[in-house]
């Protein structure tokens, strides 16, 4: 049982048999072209002979050999003519094949795109997107009133560093290095005892007036 080919074989084997035909018509006309040489000779020949008779009858075999010739030129040309045609079809097929790959390719591409679907996903991201950029926002502001705050209390105790030690006193904060009791009298009971009750004015004054002067 002999297997059905398939278009492409056939096409294949078309233009095989279209080739072949050449060939043969181009060697057909090759041969009527070297036999037209060799009656023209022989009628050369036969008239410087001065045998007209035989001139003549080369000359209609000749004749009749022309149009043969015409003949098979005129075949090999639909042959020619076919084969341009053969060739324009199987150009033709494997366009439209790639056509029917392509379409094949996008219509599963489409089936399996869900446009609604795909809005919805947009729609999402771009809320996701528009909560995470909020969300980063309030933190950036978050940290900036954070920053903020520890740089003006450090720039606090940078002023009180620097006037502190104008007056010759060290950021601790200790008394230590104050004038002692040597230096300055030391306050009266009555004054310790209104000190433990809290600094009055005169009292105020008079320490910074020791600081100032030591």
């Amino acid at each position: 049982m002999f297997k059905k080919q398939d278009v492409k074989q056939q096409m294949r084997q078309q233009r095989r048999d279209l080739s072949r035909t050449q060939r043969d018509m181009t060697r057909e006309i090759q041969s009527i072209e070297r036999q037209e040489k060799t009656l023209e000779a022989q009628i050369q020949k036969a008239a410087k002979a001065g045998n007209k008779q035989l001139a003549t009858t080369y000359a209609k075999q000749l004749v009749q050999l022309r149009k043969q010739k015409t003949k098979f030129m005129g075949i090999n040309s639909k042959v020619t003519s076919v084969s341009h045609q053969t060739k324009s079809m199987e150009a033709n097929m494997k366009m439209a094949g790639a056509m029917a790959a392509t379409t094949k390719v996008m219509g599963s591409m489409n089936a399996q795109m869900d446009p609604q679907q795909l809005a919805q996903t947009m729609q999402e991201f771009e809320k996701q997107n528009a909560k995470m950029e909020m969300t980063e926002e309030l933190m950036n502001d978050t940290l900036e009133g954070v920053l903020d705050d520890s740089e003006d209390e450090a720039a606090t105790e940078s002023v009180v560093g620097q006037v502190l030690d104008e007056i010759g006193i060290e950021i601790s904060g200790k008394l230590s290095e104050a004038p002692s009791a040597s230096r300055r009298a030391l306050p009266s009971a009555a004054a310790a005892a209104s000190a433990s009750k809290g600094p009055s004015d005169a009292d105020i004054e008079a320490q910074l007036a020791q600081l100032l002067n030591p």
